[in-house]
């Protein structure tokens, strides 16, 4: 570790459901106004639920001449559109830097894989396009964004399902605090909204039919949701030379693996993971005031995860304001954690916390303060973003305000 490598947001780029750039993006946050609304962009009639939280209106010839397009399928065009609005926010050019590009996505390129399956199984076409390898490769957007910037530093995508934008940005975060590089562009995408997948999420079980109520008794599961984020990290003193604006200071990342089941997850594993994101720079639970909870809105991830968050935090877990931003803006998946580091460090750029939104009547078994419906103003020391994924991978992101 350098103590001397202090690592800060300086750019931000976010679509979503509420909203295609970071200022949408956070009024809608602050408002406690969900993006959660019928699905539109494809035919739902065959599926048992009907609501998602889908980018309304995206017309992807207003960001790619119609060549690219040929290139990219909707998950790679969202992690571009976020990079390039971090990249304009933070303002910076990555000529003779040594930038590392470092994403997250979970499934890549669904859509074009389900259109070419149609294509080849429905519709009995003797070829597939072929151009579908590299639109459905995992690396597409990473790939893509290094061409558009010229970035020809370390270059690779994680899929750990849920978790993977929260291990992208934590080893984005680790390789510039090590001096690896000088600076990382990182988050993750997803785009979700295709019949197969959907079909195979209704099969789970866990989608809810009507909205995503974390935290709340009556609560029925997820609400998918689509989007992309992107964060630009420098050192401190970089930052700070050439007088950029901060959002906040990483300052740790923790890491575990349940060893307990697929799809069920464990208190322990995740508790885990917390605890290891404090003890990255040595921060004191007590200095904790605000969680992005990992939040799904399923029965049994809620439970857990309170569990997990009072065996860390202790008596300190009832002074802590927890609250689940999918609720508004569904669960995307590999794309999760890089949006709710965006909504993390808002959070504490503005003082500031969002709400749980939807939320109805308490849940003894999720005894938080889950600042329900209402955004509470409250300006904290430090806070946690928390993603628990399938296959019990869980990592854990930590937050300064500066």
């Amino acid at each position: 570790m350098h103590p001397e490598r202090r690592v800060v947001i300086t750019g931000a780029g976010v679509i979503s459901a509420l909203g295609g750039d970071v200022r949408s993006f956070w009024e809608s946050l602050a408002a406690g106004r969900p993006g959660i609304c019928p699905i539109r962009g494809i035919e739902a009639n065959g599926l048992r639920f009907r609501n998602g939280a889908e980018i309304r209106d995206y017309d992807p010839l207003l960001h790619f001449e119609e060549k690219q397009l040929n290139f990219l399928d909707r998950f790679a065009q969202l992690a571009v559109v976020a990079a390039r609005e971090a990249v304009r926010d933070a303002g910076v050019s990555f000529a003779g830097r040594n930038c590392a590009v470092v994403t997250g996505s979970c499934v890549g390129g669904q859509n074009t894989m389900d259109d070419g399956f149609v294509d080849l199984y429905r519709k009995g076409l003797p070829r597939v396009n072929p151009l579908m390898i590299p639109k459905v490769m995992g690396n597409a957007g990473a790939s893509q964004i290094c061409l558009e910037f010229g970035i020809t530093g370390p270059t690779y995508t994680i899929s750990t399902a849920c978790s993977s934008s929260n291990h992208a940005i934590g080893q984005a975060f680790w390789m510039v605090r090590s001096g690896l590089v000088d600076m990382a562009l990182t988050g993750g995408s997803e785009a979700v909204f295709s019949y197969g997948f959907l079909k195979a999420w209704e099969a789970m079980r866990v989608v809810s039919p009507d909205t995503c109520r974390p935290f709340s008794k009556d609560r029925r599961g997820l609400i998918l949701g689509e989007g992309g984020a992107m964060l630009v990290l420098e050192t401190l003193d970089a930052a700070r030379a050439r007088g950029a604006r901060i959002y906040a200071e990483i300052v740790g990342f923790g890491m575990s693996s349940d060893a307990h089941h697929i799809t069920q997850p464990s208190p322990a594993g995740a508790a885990k993971a917390m605890a290891a994101a404090l003890s990255d720079r040595g921060i004191a639970p007590e200095a904790v005031g605000y969680i992005n909870a990992h939040g799904t809105g399923t029965l049994t991830n809620d439970v857990t995860e309170t569990a997990a968050i009072r065996s860390v935090f202790g008596a300190h877990a009832d002074r802590l304001v927890v609250s689940s931003t999918k609720s508004m803006h569904g669960h995307a998946l590999g794309a999760a954690g890089a949006i709710e580091a965006v909504a993390t460090a808002l959070a504490l750029r503005h003082g500031m916390l969002p709400p749980t939104a939807n939320f109805t009547e308490p849940d003894p078994e999720c005894d938080l303060d889950v600042a329900p419906n209402v955004a509470r103003a409250r300006r904290v020391e430090c806070a946690l973003s928390n993603s628990f994924a399938f296959g019990g991978l869980n990592a854990v992101l930590a937050f300064r305000a500066l």
